[in-house]
């Protein structure tokens, strides 16, 4: 079972958040989140509070256990850009864009050993 959360139109550009989903993407969530308390990146309290907001629904929607979550898949998308202009010299302007980001994170629970047993015995009897 999966459990999503989404932020939409982040004032931080993708590139940058990447960065900080890269250090994260496979781990456990508490680990995730600890690793995300320490990182000094102006991203990483969004993604932490977005992680914390997957585990919520899990646990609320889903009835999922916390403690046997991982993060399965974390991702972030370009949303839209503010385009702006700078003053330049003699007359001229030069094109500033702003990026924003649509950050996705999926949390799944860990396989449990019953169910991969049972998945064994069935492939075993075909």
């Amino acid at each position: 079972m999966q459990s999503k959360a989404v932020a939409r139109t982040v004032r931080i550009a993708p590139r940058k958040v990447r960065l900080i989903l890269d250090l994260v993407r496979g781990k456990e969530v508490g680990e995730a989140i600890s690793i995300l308390k320490l990182t000094n990146k102006r991203s990483s309290p969004v993604v932490e509070k977005l992680v914390k907001s997957a585990v919520a629904n899990a646990e609320h929607n889903y009835d999922m256990d916390i403690d046997n979550l991982y993060i399965s898949e974390i991702y972030a998308d370009e949303g839209p850009t503010l385009k702006r202009f700078r003053p330049r010299a003699q007359g001229r302007a030069s094109k500033i864009n702003k990026r924003t980001s649509h950050i996705t994170v999926v949390v799944e629970e860990y396989a449990s050993d019953i169910e991969t047993e049972e998945n064994q015995e069935t492939e075993k009897a075909e």
